[in-house]
């Protein structure tokens, strides 16, 4: 089932013309500056778009993924990076020969302005449903995280999305043949999503699985120990990420999943079915370690 949200307030500017001219200091792709973000600039660095297998497209930046699943129905886009990874995403899809006003399904891996930051320019530039858990929905419609986020202190504000639909764990978002099914994988977030899917090419069939971020993030003096919701949340992801069926794992910073390394012999280099079961039990490493330092 899915349900419309509609934000108080939109945000004011507006994206016109060809994506070429879109101009990077609109209100919605405005970059934020190396004082706000010193990691910014590095994962903002363009990059080409890559085939990654059948209709399976990388459209993101060096360091922020966003990944485009296509069909002549439609396609859906998976993440939107900085709000100034708007244009080059953008750019990536028109250079694979694709246009962007048939981009119409947009969503996402969790609700920072990583991730997030982009969806509000390129809602508007393609005219697409945006589609996120209802955690996710409430954070990219205010532009700001909820007080349960481990990061609400620290994470900076991001352009609002004037409208998004909330989907429920293990729904089936179809376009046409295309079907895409969101799992809850909460922690980094309250809202944090995978998604999975199936490719196929003439009778060769890979299961994708974009897994969110899985680490125990947070700013000074929040414990994860003291948050049983978030901790459920991440047990149940990393349990989740484990049975999942998985021949190729991508991430939403690309270097999480070693994926420049593995697609320069693509498709072959990028299946690894073991992939996602290690992703979840580095990331139970991960947790289990910060608990242990705040029980010192």
């Amino acid at each position: 089932m899915l349900r419309t949200v509609i934000a108080t307030a939109a945000t004011a500017a507006t994206l016109s013309g060809p994506t070429h001219a879109y101009a990077q200091d609109s209100s919605l792709t405005r970059a934020y500056s190396a004082a706000e973000c010193p990691s910014c600039a590095g994962w903002d660095t363009p990059t080409r778009p890559v085939h990654l297998f059948a209709n399976t497209y990388y459209v993101g930046t060096s360091g922020l993924a966003s990944i485009l699943v296509a069909s002549p129905d439609g396609h859906v886009l998976i993440d939107g990076g900085l709000p100034s990874s708007a244009p080059a995403i953008l750019r990536n899809i028109e250079t694979l020969g694709f246009r962007v006003s048939d981009v119409k399904i947009i969503v996402n891996s969790h609700e920072h302005y990583d991730h997030a930051g982009g969806i509000a320019a390129l809602q508007r530039a393609t005219g697409a449903r945006v589609l996120a858990s209802d955690a996710a929905a409430a954070t990219m419609m205010r532009g700001v995280p909820g007080a349960d986020d481990p990061q609400h202190a620290i994470a900076l504000p991001m352009p609002r999305v004037p409208k998004v639909e909330t989907v429920p764990a293990g729904h089936v978002v179809t376009l046409g043949q295309l079907q895409l099914t969101m799992h809850a994988t909460g922690g980094h977030t309250p809202g944090g999503s995978t998604w999975s899917w199936t490719s196929c090419e003439a009778e060769r069939c890979l299961n994708f699985v974009y897994a969110d971020s899985q680490t125990p993030i947070s700013q000074d003096g929040f414990r994860f120990s003291d948050n049983p919701r978030a901790l459920a949340a991440f047990r149940d992801g990393h349990a989740l990420l484990e049975r999942i069926a998985c021949d190729v794992l991508i991430t939403p910073h690309p270097g999480a999943s070693q994926l420049w390394q593995r697609v320069k012999t693509a498709p072959d280099g990028l299946i690894d079915p073991d992939a996602c079961k290690r992703y979840a039990t580095a990331a139970r490493l991960q947790l289990d370690n910060r608990l242990a330092i705040e029980r010192r």
